[in-house]
């Protein structure tokens, strides 16, 4: 829960990954704190690929983003994302890819981290029901948690592709990672 409200804050791509990572990694402890090893070690699994596809996809924003600037000799930080925006018709691919990782992540039906969290918030509310009192807090956080989740994972996706650029100059010059980049991230 904490992880995922420092994630809120972050402006740099990668640190806002980072802290998601923490915050999910503590999702899996609340699953095996509520004796479901196998919603744990499920939601590692899923973890493990959507945030790969997320890395590699900000990779790819942030490698595009530092080649545009150096061509305009106007070095900018290529991680902070209110240097992006407005990428999204510049790299559909690595727009499209991360946008279904973020999907992923975030729970949303249909998706792999939608069954995963599903299990730890279904371990969390059998352990109230078994346990009662305070333990309350479990399934409260679990889905706070969720929620934090889906708040600064769409944030870290309109910054980055959606919302308009505050640099038009070096955004022109964004193009598509090539195929080095793009064949993993499909």
């Amino acid at each position: 829960l904490v992880a995922g409200l420092i994630a809120i804050t972050q402006n740099d791509i990668k640190k806002v990954l980072a802290y998601s990572t923490v915050s999910q990694l503590g999702y899996m402890v609340l699953a095996i704190g509520m004796g479901n090893y196998v919603a744990a070690m499920y939601h590692l699994i899923t973890h493990a690929m959507f945030k790969a596809c997320l890395f590699l996809g900000s990779g790819s924003v942030i490698h595009a983003i530092h080649r545009a600037s150096e061509k305009q000799s106007n070095h900018i930080d290529p991680q902070d994302m209110r240097n992006m925006g407005g990428l999204r018709k510049k790299m559909p691919i690595t727009h499209i890819t991360m946008l279904i990782a973020t999907l992923s992540i975030c729970g949303f039906p249909f998706f792999s981290g939608f069954l995963s969290k599903d299990e730890i918030i279904n371990a969390s509310l059998s352990f109230y029901n078994l346990n009662g009192g305070f333990s309350v807090i479990f399934p409260l956080i679990a889905f706070i948690t969720v929620i934090i989740t889906a708040f600064y994972m769409f944030r870290m996706i309109f910054l980055t592709f959606w919302v308009k650029s505050n640099n038009e100059k070096i955004i022109t010059n964004v193009h598509e990672s090539d195929n080095l980049i793009k064949i993993p991230l499909i």
